[in-house]
């Protein structure tokens, strides 16, 4: 009995010790993956929320008070420069005018008489001369008359999209009362503002006298069909936000845009000779950016190094890599620093298209 119970129990042990050999095994068969960082030319593309305005946006006011008699178009119209849009009740300023228009009669009816006076050595030069100025005056009280009558014509300054109507037929009008808006939409400003840090990247670089193009993301999410170019940046920055506004063109041909609606401005920043790294391979301390390089003995090096651009999934490094570095792709929880691994490498392109698949 004792002889089988001994066997049993050395089989047990075999058995045991066989099976924590083939765990050790494949623990140390475990190999990591490694890639090198890849150098290529990108780009990275911002997003900047931003405010949509016509070109030319302007009141319409009274420049006469009055009653507004008649209106000639309706909201949302187009109008042509020149197109007559209301009209003030012109009673009283005809007939200033015609007022002015009498007295400017008898005042050169008057300067004729004193003409044939003068000539007959009856009156003085001087009274000649007050008899012109007299007439002279007359007919600036016409012309300023005509002026006044003129106003109750209120015309459309420019070509435009007449927008909402702020009084109605028969609405007694003080001078200077709004009347409506026109908006001229054959090219948008759009602004948007850009933090200190980006405007100093931007002002800086190579192509800074270049305009520079950009894109606009309407609310839709859809592109609009046209591209936009920075031409100008305002003088100040925005105390409290740190931000500083830049003011894009885009051409509006199809009217599709109108004044007041929002979008994002796109605006690509490219980058030559990047070196690029999937962000699965870093790690932080303390606020510092780090991965682990494999040296030719297979050995982990723990490196810091400096992001310069945020890709998706991806880092443009500035300094602590190169192209033909190894970094260690993932098992960045299973090792330390000075550990020698096993490793299997994996070409950067296929580690950058399957990042995907690779992400945890």
């Amino acid at each position: 009995m004792k002889k089988h119970f001994f066997f049993i129990s050395l089989c047990v042990l075999s058995i045991l010790s066989s099976c924590k050999h083939e765990k050790h095994e494949k623990h140390e068969q475990i190999k990591y993956l490694v890639t090198n960082p890849i150098k290529k030319d990108t780009a990275i593309t911002k997003d900047y929320v931003c405010q949509i305005h016509s070109i030319q946006h302007i009141e319409l006011r009274a420049l006469e008070k009055g009653y507004l008699k008649q209106v000639f178009v309706d909201e949302g119209q187009y109008v042509k420069k020149g197109q007559l849009m209301f009209k003030v009740m012109p009673n009283i300023y005809e007939a200033d005018l015609q007022k002015a228009s009498a007295e400017a009669k008898v005042a050169e009816i008057e300067l004729k008489n004193t003409q044939i006076l003068a000539d007959g050595n009856v009156v003085s030069n001087n009274e000649l001369s007050m008899a012109k100025a007299n007439y002279e005056k007359a007919k600036a009280e016409v012309s300023l008359a005509k002026t006044h009558l003129s106003f109750t014509n209120v015309k459309a300054p420019f070509n435009g999209i007449m927008n909402h109507l702020h009084v109605r037929e028969g609405s007694l009008l003080d001078e200077g009362e709004i009347l409506t808006t026109l908006s001229n939409n054959d090219k948008m400003w759009v602004y948007f503002n850009v933090p200190e840090t980006e405007y100093l990247d931007y002002i800086t670089s190579k192509d800074k006298g270049n305009k520079k193009q950009v894109d606009l993301l309407m609310a839709n999410n859809k592109l609009f069909n046209q591209k936009g170019v920075v031409e100008t940046i305002e003088g100040e920055f925005n105390n409290e936000t740190g931000n500083i506004a830049f003011r894009a063109t885009f051409a509006n041909p199809d009217g599709i845009l109108r004044h007041g609606e929002t979008g994002s401005i796109l605006m690509s920043t490219p980058y030559k000779n990047a070196v690029i790294i999937p962000q699965k391979a870093t790690f932080e301390i303390l606020d510092k950016k780090y991965v682990f390089t494999i040296d030719e003995n297979n050995t982990v090096k723990q490196k810091e190094i400096t992001v310069e651009a945020e890709l998706p999934h991806l880092f443009i490094v500035n300094n602590g890599l190169t192209e033909n570095d190894k970094i260690l792709l993932e098992g960045i929880r299973m090792v330390k620093n000075d550990e020698k691994i096993d490793i299997e490498f994996i070409e950067p392109t296929v580690a950058i298209s399957n990042l995907e698949l690779y992400s945890e």
